[in-house]
């Protein structure tokens, strides 16, 4: 395992990790997961625990070193960089749950990891003290390595002021109260291990659920109580947006070295050099351009956001929006570069095995999580700048 330096940046550490990171890819493919090893050197290493609060032991980073650290992860290999990114998130989220739940899951050993499903498509019941739940989530990124799920569901509908939202909530809960089904067959992102989890009639407790609709609008939150610094008042959407983002954008720049040295010596029919091709030289700088205009705008909103956080000044949500779609159609962007790279390279990159493959399969997985979703958020901005009707989308 890579030896770790303490004067060494979080950031620093990816990089050293890079080729065992990359070394694993191939095996975490085959095991449509990350290997034993893959997660250990994301674990031990403080990658997963970045955003966990310094005093369970995590590293409570500034947001940018936060998502550097992930493009480097991704840059090596885009499943550990997805898994990491992801599961990073949560440990951060939970340190806005009650102090009853953090203790619940990390007062024997502070590195135990939780995965998630978002989406809002399990069935709710109140009950005596909670919920009971039940349904089926998509996509458990690294839930095979993970000590609990977080999963999402609409419980009814909150009243805020003089409107009326769905109450989307996450619910945390622990093995033997959910079931992994192993249905992850995948051309893209195949070593993330985002398989299926599936509730049957489970009892929730309240302290173990949080509303999505608090974050947006910037209600108070109990681990607020002894979790206080400027990291746990960043908003909640717009950090899990740059999560996935920044592994889009990481997974993008790995994808660039490699055609970068593949087409240095490939050579035309006509016995030209391509790396001496105008249109090759043309599709190379824009693509540099394109992924550092992404991470560019990235460290310019995250930096923002801090900045208010620092203040104690919630984001406005004009501005949430607008970093929330930046994220989201930049990676939007850098996949179509990504693509368009893909056009110019060899015709035996259609080949399973070619170096170029597992990074254009992964970019274009990624771009299917329906939270890196543009379309919405896009409508969502512009219909607030035009004073229409609101947009869910941005909840």
């Amino acid at each position: 395992m890579t030896a770790v330096d303490s004067d060494m940046t979080l950031v620093d550490v990816a990089r050293s990790m890079a080729d065992e990171i990359a070394g694993e890819a191939t095996a975490n493919d085959e095991l449509r997961r990350l290997t034993d090893h893959s997660w250990k050197l994301l674990l031990t290493n403080g990658i997963t625990r970045a955003l966990q609060p310094a005093r369970w032991g995590g590293g409570e980073v500034h947001p940018n070193v936060f998502a550097d650290t992930i493009v480097e992860v991704s840059r090596a290999s885009g499943s550990a960089g997805w898994v990491a990114g992801v599961i990073a998130v949560h440990p951060w989220q939970l340190a806005l749950f009650s102090e009853k739940a953090q203790q619940e899951m990390w007062g024997d050993d502070p590195s135990t990891m939780h995965s998630s499903s978002y989406a809002p498509v399990g069935k709710v019941t109140p009950a005596p003290g909670g919920y009971r739940l039940s349904g089926r989530w998509s996509f458990s990124s690294g839930c095979d390595h993970c000590h609990g799920a977080n999963l999402g569901a609409i419980a009814g509908f909150r009243e805020i002021g003089p409107i009326t939202v769905p109450d989307f909530r996450s619910f945390l809960l622990y093995p033997g109260q959910y079931t992994i089904i192993d249905n992850w067959h995948t051309s893209g992102a195949k070593g993330t291990g985002s398989k299926d989890i599936v509730v049957d009639d489970v009892f929730v407790p309240e302290y173990r659920t949080q509303s999505h609709v608090d974050y947006f609008f910037d209600l108070p939150l109990p681990g607020w109580a002894l979790n206080d610094g400027p990291l746990y008042r960043m908003p909640w959407s717009v950090l899990f947006n740059y999560a996935l983002a920044a592994s889009v954008f990481g997974t993008a720049v790995g994808y660039v070295d490699t055609w970068t040295q593949l087409t240095a010596d490939r050579v035309a029919i006509n016995g030209t050099p391509f790396r001496d091709d105008a249109l090759t030289q043309h599709r190379l700088a824009l693509a540099s351009h394109d992924i550092d205009s992404a991470i560019a705008l990235m460290h310019s909103d995250l930096q923002e956001a801090w900045e208010s956080s620092v203040a104690g000044v919630p984001v406005p949500r004009d501005r949430r929006a607008s970093m929330r779609f930046h994220a989201n159609n930049s990676a939007a962007i850098v996949g179509r570069t990504v693509n368009e790279l893909h056009h110019g390279a060899s015709g035996r990159s259609i080949f399973s095995d070619h170096a170029l493959q597992r990074g254009y399969q992964d970019v274009q997985g990624f771009l299917g999580h329906t939270f890196l979703a543009a379309d919405d958020l896009g409508r969502a901005l512009a219909s607030m700048r035009l004073g229409g009707q609101p947009v869910e989308a941005l909840l």
